[in-house]
């Protein structure tokens, strides 16, 4: 007879990289809007991709993402005083959607 591999479910851990990649949860009215709908709405690093942001999610908060937008609002360029000008800078954010069962705590696993 041959025996039947049972494959283990992979443990995913909390790692420095995935506290790199999610930076910090934007807090705006629009992140609460989308917190109605089982949504989080986090800033992350400039290289990170959607699959670092889901790897990332489930790591630090056990919970797997149904569905991740990626966006990348530019820096605007601002005068300061009327005489020198400079820009602000560019961040990238993503959008998470969660299961519907789902509750994040933003507050918690905080380094």
């Amino acid at each position: 007879m041959a025996e039947k591999k049972v494959k283990a479910e992979k443990k995913i851990v909390a790692t420095a990289g995935a506290f790199d990649v999610l930076r910090r949860p934007i807090i705006t009215e629009k992140a609460a809007k989308l917190s109605e709908m089982n949504g989080v709405a986090f800033e992350v690093a400039a290289s990170a991709t959607k699959e670092d942001v889901a790897r990332a999610v489930e790591a630090i908060y056990n919970v797997k993402p149904t569905k991740i937008n990626i966006v990348v609002a530019k820096g605007k360029v601002k005068s300061f005083r009327g005489r020198a000008s400079g820009t602000q800078r560019t961040v990238k954010k993503a959008y998470v959607s969660l299961p519907a069962d789902a509750k994040l705590d933003l507050s918690a696993n905080v380094q």
